[in-house]
């Protein structure tokens, strides 16, 4: 197995001189970071994109490609249905192949009380106009021939797609530079410039740089900051283990998931797979200072989830991550540029021996690269897409809880309209920020 492509040893790819003030800094270089920046950058603005580590060097490369309206939250369906649009617009502005496919995205029920979480789910579809539709256990063995499973049935959305981040977040990096966003790698944000409770400009290791506002996408990261500048944010992240099996046919060539097992076409003839959603997690200070608020999430993910009792060094809720540092040391982000954890490979090899189950008159397949990535989440599973109000300027969209890959473009498109002041088309209700302090019911939500 080869290693990871996104590492802090990576060639630097964007080395832009940082100029002494513009209108909007954006901190963090993921899906959400650059697609603001692109469409920022479109309207005329100066936008200056700071990564502590390497673009798309976290969660943006390390998810499984997927590009699904199903199983949205509702919140997230109308938002997701335009990010449908917007891949396939920026896809034809591109020269490169990011992988996107409208292959359809299938998900096939354990039992009987899953189906009903699909039935309950299709009204909001059919709302949105997605193309959404119930599968018995016998449509679903015919759209998965020579598959073996012990399924209730299925939810298909032929429209559904997806494409590869290893390729498609840096191509979508290129484009936002191309529009004229500034991009620079190995720049970590160590602070705020606050004057008199606005945002005045940013503390960069390289320098100040002064702006009118600043969007906070930083991800797994994005708690440590604010609380260096006391503001709260909930959040918690998980480890995913993901694999990349050597070149193999499958008769369906979209995304498939169980509660056990997921997987998908990728552009180089093999398979995407993962353990369904079992999930690791490190147990740090913010697990005891957020429990209460993210009940619902322990309830429902203990069988899914294997705690560990402490993070690596430099995790951001590592045991001995400073919480507080001052804008001319080094910071945490600096520290640890890229977050590279290392694969659960128990879990990995469970999910190999489940897909070999389900496929039993293929060959069990090799693997070419094993990989996993933290996945920043909320108590009730949605982003905050918000102004912070206590703090003029700062904007915050984090907490993606591992669905940020597809719904990308729609987010950065809405963001950017945030920033200009401009109506955004969509109600945003669900993710503000006072939903974690004005006694809001914190509880995920008909998502799956």
């Amino acid at each position: 197995m080869s290693d990871f492509p996104f590492t802090d040893l990576t060639r630097l790819e964007h080395r832009d001189d940082l100029p002494a003030a513009c209108d909007t800094v954006i901190i963090g270089g993921g899906i959400i970071g650059v697609m603001t920046a692109y469409y920022l950058a479109c309207q005329g603005q100066r936008v200056v994109v700071c990564e502590k580590g390497r673009i798309a060097g976290e969660q943006s490369s390390r998810n499984w490609g997927w590009v699904r309206q199903q199983g949205r939250h509702p919140a997230e369906l109308s938002i997701m249905v335009e990010a449908h649009r917007l891949w396939r617009e920026l896809t034809d502005l591109m020269s490169e192949d990011i992988g996107y496919r409208t292959t359809g995205i299938l998900y096939m029920a354990a039992d009987d009380e899953e189906m009903a979480t699909f039935e309950r789910w299709l009204p909001h579809a059919r709302d949105a106009g997605v193309d959404s539709r119930l599968l018995s256990r016998d449509e679903v063995m015919t759209m998965l021939p020579g598959a073996r499973g012990d399924w209730a049935g299925g939810l298909h959305t032929p429209s559904d797609g997806r494409a590869e981040p290893w390729f498609a977040v840096p191509a979508l990096a290129r484009l936002a530079k191309q529009a004229g966003a500034t991009l620079r790698e190995s720049c970590a944000v160590r602070a705020l410039d606050v004057q008199s409770g606005a945002v005045t400009g940013v503390f960069t290791e390289h320098g100040r740089v002064g702006c009118q506002q600043v969007v906070l996408a930083a991800g797994a990261w994005s708690s440590l900051f604010v609380r260096n500048h006391g503001v709260r944010l909930p959040q918690l992240s998980v480890l995913g283990s993901v694999m990349a099996t050597e070149a193999l046919e499958l008769p369906f060539t979209g995304g498939a998931a169980d509660p056990d097992l997921a997987f998908r076409t990728r552009l180089d003839g093999g398979a995407t797979v993962a353990h369904g959603f079992h999930h690791d997690f490190f147990i740090g200070p913010d697990a005891f200072r957020h429990l209460r608020q993210f009940g619902g999430q322990v309830r429902g993910g203990l069988k899914s989830t294997h705690l560990r009792l402490k993070a690596p060094a430099g995790y951001p809720d590592a045991w001995g991550t400073p919480r507080r540092w001052r804008p001319t040391d080094v910071s945490p982000f600096e520290r640890l540029r890229v977050l590279n954890p290392q694969p659960n490979r128990r879990t990995l090899d469970t999910a190999l021996e489940r897909f070999a189950d389900t496929w039993p008159t293929r060959e069990r397949p090799g693997i070419r690269k094993a990989w996993a990535g933290m996945i920043d989440t909320l108590p009730d599973e949605l982003p905050v897409i918000d102004r912070v109000p206590d703090l003029d300027g700062l904007i915050l969209a984090t907490g993606m809880s591992g669905h940020g890959f597809g719904i990308g473009p729609g987010f950065g498109r809405v963001l950017a309209d945030l920033v200009l002041g401009r109506p955004v088309g969509h109600d945003l209700n669900a993710f503000r920020y006072e939903r974690f302090f004005d006694g809001t019911r914190l509880e995920p939500g008909l998502a799956f």
